[in-house]
C-alpha cells in the first residue's frame, strides 16, 4: 500500500503524547515549523503569551453503513487517528445489503452459497476494525476487545475498543438499512423519520457479543445516539449530509438514504444532547459530502488518494489472505472489485463550513468571528489592541456549521447562517437563512430574523439550499445570495423600509459551491460560483448598476470551494487545482459586458484540500497533511505547516496595521488564531482566548 512520506513523519509523533490544558492527548513533539521554533508571532501583543496551539479535543463520527467514514471522512479520519486523539465512530446500520460478499463482476457467484446478511454484516465489520488498526497502529491485525453497552433508547450495541489504542472506539448500533440508494422501502431510517412504520429492527451481525434483537422508536433511535454523545462528550462531531439533492431528470436522491435520514437523526440527537447535558465541553458538527463526490474533479492529491485508497483496499479483504479467522471473511468484497467506489475515494469535500468569510473588521481595529458551537451562533470578538474575548453564544438554537458575516458602512457587523428547523413532525423539516445585526457599532447583537428560503418544502429538494453570502450597499441595505437546489443563483434584496424582497432568480446552472460575494476598489459588486467545469460571474459595470451574468469566465476546472479577495481594480479568485491541491488564482475585472480575466497564477503548496483564506499576500489553508499552514501568494511552492487539525475552513482579514490576521476552529471547538507580516507568513498559532486552567 502507497504510504505517503509525512503519513511516517506523522505516525511518528503518535507515540509522544501529552496531556494539554483541555485534558485531552495532543500532539507534544515532531517535525518544528520555523514558526514554531522561534515562538514568534509575528506581530507581538497579548496573542504572544499564549500557549502554541497543537491538535487537541476528541471526535465522535455517526455515519449510516460501515465504509462511510473510509470514502467520505478519509484522510480527516486517519490524520485523527494519527494525531492521537480520542476518537469513535458509531455505525447506525449493519449494511446487510443483499447478503453477498462478493466482488462484482470480480467473482462467479456461487449458486450453494445462499445469501446471508448476518454474515456479510459481519464481514463488513471485520473489514472496518482491520482498517482502523492499519491507520491507527499500521498493523490491521493489531487487537480488539469486543462488548455489549445498553443504549439510551432501550437496546443494546457493540463497542469496539483498539486494545493497543485505548482511546479508538467504535460502536455498532446494527439496525436494518434501506438495501437500495433511493427505493421505497418502508423499513429503513427514512420510513422511521418518515413515520411510514412505528419502529425499525436491529440486523445482528453473526459474532456479535449483542445476545437480543431490539427495535427502535423514532425518538428511541434519537435517544440513543444522543446517548453516545454523552457517553463521550465530543469536541467535535462529524456526520453526513442531512440536505443532499435531487437529480432534476430522474428526482432521485444525489445520496443513498441511509446516509440523509441517518444524518437527521444525529442532527435531532445533536440537538437533544446539547439542551440536555449542560455540564460538557462545547462542540463544532463537521458535515461531509457523500456520493456527489463521485460528479466533481478530484480534490486530493494522488498521493494522499493512494494512502486512502489503501485503507479501502485492507477494508475490500482484497488479498483475500485469513488473517482474521472469521468464517464470514475479513472485509467487504464487494469494494474489493472497485475501492475507489464511483469515483468518491479520491476526493474528500466538506458539505457546510467551507466558506472564509466568517470574520470580519467592524470598527477601525475592532474584529468580529463566528462559527455554531452546540446548533448556536458564537461570536468572538477581538479590541484594537489585540485581546480576544468569547465566545457568547447568541439566543437561538439550530444554527447549521458555517457563518458569513458583512459589514455595514457605520462599523455595524451582521452575521448570516441558515438554520434548520427540525419541528414536531417529519413535514416540519426544513433549513431557512436567518441573520442577525448589531444594534449599534461594537454593541450587541439582535435577535436572529429569518428571510426563509427559495424552496417551498422540503421533499421536493431535500432542503439543498448553500450557506448565504451577502454584501451591503452604501445605504446599508443587504442583498443575500445562495445557491438553490436547482443549482442556480438566487438574490434576496433589502429594501428601504427594512423589509425583504422575494427571492430573485439570477441563472446559472450547475453551481456546485457556496457563492462568494464583494465589492472591488470602485463600489462594483461581484459575485462567483463554481460548477463541475469552469466558474461562472456576476457583476456589476457599475456601482449603481444592476447585476448582470451569470458570464462564463473560461477558468479551467476547481475542486469546488472558491474564496475572493480585492486586488488592485478588480477581485482575485482562488481556488484548488483538481488531482493536486496546489493553490491557484486568477484576476476579474469588471466592466462593460463581460468581465475580464487576466494574471492566472499558482501559489501555495503543492497538496492539501478544502478552501483558502486569504487577506493580503498571506494564503492559509489545508497542507496535505491535514493541518493549517500558511504561504505567501508569489512566493515559494511550500506550506509553512503547524500541527494543528481544525473544521472548516480558514478566514482571514487585513488590518489598518499591514498585519493579517488568520482564525480557524479547532477540534477542540476553539477559536485559533495568528498574526504576521504580509511578506512572511510563518505563523504561530494559539488559542485566541486563553484556555481555562484548574
Amino acid at each position: 500500500m502507497p504510504v505517503s512520506r509525512r503519513r511516517f513523519l506523522l505516525a511518528a509523533v503518535v507515540p509522544m503524547l501529552t496531556v494539554g490544558a483541555t485534558g485531552v492527548l495532543s500532539i507534544a513533539a515532531g517535525r518544528q515549523t520555523s514558526a514554531e521554533a522561534t515562538q514568534a508571532d509575528g506581530a507581538g501583543g497579548p496573542a504572544a503569551a499564549l500557549p502554541v496551539s497543537t491538535t487537541a479535543g476528541s471526535v465522535v463520527q455517526i455515519v449510516a453503513h460501515p465504509d462511510d467514514d473510509l470514502f467520505f471522512m478519509n484522510p480527516d479520519l486517519s490524520r485523527s487517528l494519527l494525531a492521537g486523539l480520542p476518537l469513535t465512530t458509531a455505525y447506525l446500520t449493519s449494511g446487510e445489503a443483499d447478503g453477498r460478499n462478493e466482488a462484482h463482476g470480480g467473482e462467479a457467484r456461487d449458486p450453494a452459497q445462499p445469501a446471508d446478511r448476518a454474515r456479510y454484516a459481519e464481514a463488513r465489520q471485520n473489514g472496518i476494525r482491520s482498517a482502523y488498526a492499519q491507520m491507527a497502529t499500521g498493523d490491521r491485525t493489531s487487537a480488539w476487545t469486543r462488548t455489549v453497552i445498553p443504549t439510551a433508547g432501550g437496546g443494546q450495541a457493540e463497542l469496539d475498543v483498539l486494545v493497543a489504542r485505548p482511546q479508538v472506539h467504535l460502536v455498532w448500533l446494527q439496525l436494518r438499512e434501506a438495501r437500495s440508494p433511493a427505493g421505497e422501502n418502508p423499513d429503513s431510517l427514512r420510513g422511521l423519520w418518515n413515520g411510514a412504520i412505528p419502529a425499525l429492527g436491529a440486523q445482528l451481525t453473526t459474532g456479535t457479543p449483542v445476545g437480543q434483537a431490539f427495535t427502535y422508536t423514532r425518538d428511541q433511535l434519537v435517544r440513543s445516539i444522543a446517548g453516545i454523545l454523552e457517553r463521550y462528550r465530543p469536541t467535535t462531531i462529524r456526520m453526513q449530509d442531512p440536505t443532499p439533492n435531487r437529480y432534476e431528470d430522474t428526482g432521485k436522491y444525489t445520496d443513498h438514504q441511509d446516509h440523509m435520514y441517518g444524518a437527521r437523526f444525529v442532527q435531532a440527537a445533536t440537538a437533544q444532547y446539547a439542551q440536555d447535558v449542560t455540564d460538557r465541553p462545547r462542540f463544532c458538527v463537521q458535515n461531509y459530502l457523500g456520493y456527489h463526490n463521485g460528479t466533481l474533479p478530484h480534490a486530493l492529491d494522488p498521493q494522499t488518494a493512494a494512502t486512502k485508497i489503501g485503507f479501502l483496499r485492507t477494508y475490500a479483504w482484497q488479498d483475500r489472505t485469513d488473517y482474521c479467522g472469521s468464517p464470514s471473511g475479513c472485509g467487504d468484497r464487494k469494494v474489493a472489485g472497485s475501492p475507489t467506489g464511483r469515483n468518491w475515494a479520491q476526493s474528500l469535500r466538506y458539505a457546510r463550513a467551507d466558506t472564509t468569510s466568517w470574520l470580519a473588521e467592524g470598527t477601525p481595529g475592532r474584529l468580529w468571528a463566528f462559527a455554531a458551537l452546540d446548533g448556536r451562533m458564537a461570536v468572538w470578538s477581538r479590541d484594537p489592541a489585540g485581546a480576544w474575548t468569547g465566545p457568547a453564544l447568541l439566543p437561538g438554537t439550530g444554527i447549521d456549521s458555517g457563518a458569513c458575516a458583512a459589514r455595514l458602512p457605520d462599523g455595524r457587523i451582521t452575521v448570516l447562517a441558515t438554520r434548520t428547523v427540525l419541528g414536531s413532525r417529519p413535514a416540519d423539516y426544513r433549513r431557512e437563512v436567518v441573520y442577525a445585526v448589531q444594534s449599534a457599532p461594537d454593541g450587541p447583537f439582535g435577535p436572529w430574523q429569518s428571510l426563509g428560503t427559495p424552496e417551498p418544502g422540503d421533499e421536493g429538494g431535500t432542503s439543498a439550499i448553500s450557506a448565504p453570502v451577502a454584501v451591503a450597499d452604501a445605504d446599508g441595505r443587504l442583498t443575500v445570495y445562495l445557491r438553490d437546489t436547482r443549482r442556480t443563483l438566487r438574490a434576496r434584496v433589502q429594501q428601504p423600509s427594512g423589509a425583504c424582497a422575494d427571492w430573485e432568480r439570477l441563472g446559472g446552472g450547475d453551481l456546485q459551491s457556496d457563492p462568494v460575494a464583494l465589492t472591488d476598489a470602485a463600489g462594483r459588486r461581484h459575485v462567483y460560483a463554481t460548477t463541475t467545469r469552469s466558474v461562472l460571474a456576476w457583476t456589476q459595470p457599475a456601482p449603481d448598476a444592476p447585476l448582470a451574468g451569470p458570464f462564463p469566465t473560461a477558468l479551467p476546472a476547481t475542486t469546488v470551494p472558491l474564496s475572493a479577495a480585492r486586488e488592485g481594480a478588480g477581485v482575485r479568485l482562488y481556488f484548488r487545482r483538481p488531482d493536486s491541491g496546489a493553490v491557484r488564482s486568477a484576476l476579474v475585472t469588471a466592466g462593460p459586458g463581460a468581465p475580464r480575466v487576466t494574471a492566472l497564477a499558482e501559489s501555495g503548496g503543492r497538496a492539501g484540500y478544502g478552501a483558502v483564506g486569504v487577506a493580503g499576500r498571506v494564503l492559509t489553508g489545508r497542507a496535505d497533511s491535514g493541518t493549517v499552514a500558511a504561504a505567501a501568494f508569489g512566493g515559494p511552492p511550500a506550506w509553512a505547516e503547524s500541527r494543528m487539525l481544525y473544521a472548516g475552513a480558514p478566514a482571514a482579514v487585513l488590518t489598518p496595521a499591514t498585519t493579517t490576521v488568520t482564525a480557524v476552529l479547532g477540534l477542540d471547538a476553539r477559536l485559533h488564531t495568528t498574526t504576521s507580516r504580509p511578506t512572511t507568513p510563518t505563523p504561530t498559532w494559539h488559542p485566541a482566548v486563553p484556555p481555562p486552567t484548574g
